[in-house]
């Protein structure tokens, strides 16, 4: 029975040990995907101020996504005439629109620039053609466990 539950405590260590850590800001999260950690990014939509049409909204919709950053660009301060440095990563997947048109290519972008700042691009294509039909971009920070910011980097 002891020998039980030593093997329970330390299997209950160990998942501890391999948990999430939140990243809270660009230089941790730099960090994270410069050492190859593997990186999951949480967005809370109705934290976010959105832009679509090229006009700011008032309201903003109530929805979860989330990535896997998997591939990643960092661009340091004047690599490309940036005034800081920032990393950026995408990903685009085949999704039924919740609009009820059809299928569509659900495609995200993310920058997150050294202030810590987020602009999180979403687009849907056309998946035949890679037409854009909807473009909306979200704006916030990335949360540092004192604002109240929708935008999440967990370590995993």
């Amino acid at each position: 029975m002891k020998r039980v539950s030593f093997i329970a405590l330390i299997l209950m260590i160990a998942s501890l040990s391999f948990g999430q850590k939140q990243l809270t800001d660009f230089d941790k999260l730099m960090a994270s995907l410069n050492k190859g950690q593997s990186v999951k990014a949480i967005f809370h939509y109705a934290k976010f101020q959105l832009i679509s049409d090229n006009e700011i909204s008032k309201d903003t919709i109530d929805a979860v996504g989330g990535m896997s950053v998997e591939t990643y660009e960092y661009f340091a301060k004047g690599a490309v005439r940036n005034k800081q440095a920032f990393v950026v990563f995408s990903e685009s997947k085949l999704i039924k629109n919740p609009l009820g048109k059809g299928h569509v290519l659900n495609y995200v972008k993310v920058k997150v620039t050294a202030d810590s700042k987020v602009r999180v691009t979403a687009e849907y294509l056309d998946p035949k053609t890679y037409e854009v039909n909807m473009t909306e971009n979200f704006f916030g920070d990335m949360n540092d466990q004192k604002n109240e910011s929708g935008i999440f980097f967990y370590q995993r």
